[in-house]
């Protein structure tokens, strides 16, 4: 796989729980590489990895799979009211934002700043 199918890849097994990032797959990447565990090839100008015999045997004999134990536990459906309360409070902000006016972007960024402050009130088990 390339790096990015691997990252789309994990996202997946995990149930959306770890997407990891470019900047910890690729040197990772790297360090499999030098260990022998991997080796790539240039396919239409991306690396394209692929396990070597010792790489095989070393996953084989390994532990149980990282993303396995990512998404364990997880209430999906809390976590999908939680990213929609999110996206929707992010695109009210940026309507605002594109078509308010002075006033009314200064209120917009009140109201998030309050509601962060809130959040963290939450927390602290104050109201």
């Amino acid at each position: 796989m390339h790096g990015y199918e691997m990252i789309q890849e994990i996202g997946e097994r995990s149930g959306g729980a770890w997407k990891p990032s470019p900047g910890s797959v690729y040197p990772t990447l790297q360090l499999l590489e030098d260990e022998g565990l991997i080796t790539n090839e240039s396919e239409g100008g991306k690396k394209l990895f692929t396990l070597t015999d010792a790489g095989r045997t070393e996953a084989e004999s390994g532990a149980e799979a990282p993303w396995e134990d990512a998404g364990r536990g997880v209430d999906w459906e809390a976590m999908h009211e939680i990213r929609q309360a999110g996206f929707g409070l992010m695109e009210a902000f940026g309507q605002v934002w594109k078509t308010g006016s002075a006033d009314q972007r200064q209120k917009a960024l009140t109201v998030i700043n309050d509601a962060r402050k809130k959040l963290y009130l939450i927390l602290a088990d104050e109201d």
